[in-house]
């Protein structure tokens, strides 16, 4: 019988997902000390999803652990201090829950800042300062991880998921994808395709 991986709980594993729902910062520094190792699981992560699928599922049991892995050293580092672990509740984690559940509609600051109660400017003060990112850094965020989710799982054309993802112009949409991951929409999706 080979080792046995104790998997830590999943609601332990995901915590610092989590804490960026509720507003912490998206980046979390890793030491320089674990940067080589944790780019080796990433490497192995990606190596391993290269490779042909045959009929056991060892292989996704070890992609689970290299995961896990990779999750473990993202949780270490944010409980080292360097996310804002404990903003409470308060005017970011309210606008931030508001942006998640609204971004991909036609969506403002003032908007943002009606739904918490308070002015654009304090809304703005109060997320740059809790996450370092602006409500509308955090809109445009919410609205290329769901244009991205549509460009790699559906054959939808770029103006559909344009208009899907909260952006009436696919001109102006085009042009935030591409400032935002140095390629047009229709590229993107081209090259992770081209890799699949």
């Amino acid at each position: 019988m080979g080792p046995v991986f104790a998997c830590p709980p999943r609601r332990r594993r995901l915590e610092p997902f989590e804490r960026v729902r509720d507003g912490a910062s998206a980046v979390v520094h890793v030491p320089a000390e674990r940067h080589e190792y944790l780019a080796a699981l990433f490497r192995e992560l990606e190596r391993l999803g290269r490779e042909p699928r045959g009929p056991s599922d060892v292989l996704d049991a070890v992609q689970r652990s290299l995961l896990t892995l990779i999750l473990a050293e993202a949780d270490r580092a944010a409980s080292a201090g360097d996310l804002p672990r404990a903003m409470g509740g308060g005017v970011a984690v309210d606008a931030l829950r508001f942006i998640e559940r609204n971004c991909l509609q036609r969506l403002t600051l003032g908007a943002v800042a009606a739904a918490v109660g308070r002015s654009p400017a304090y809304v703005t003060t109060a997320l740059t300062r809790a996450t370092g990112r602006s409500a509308v850094q955090w809109i445009v965020s919410g609205r290329m991880a769901e244009a991205r989710r549509l460009l790699l799982h559906s054959d939808e054309r770029v103006d559909v998921v344009s208009e899907r993802v909260g952006y009436a112009d696919p001109t102006h949409f085009i042009r935030m994808f591409r400032r935002e991951h140095g390629a047009t929409p229709a590229a993107w999706r081209a090259a992770r395709t081209r890799s699949s």
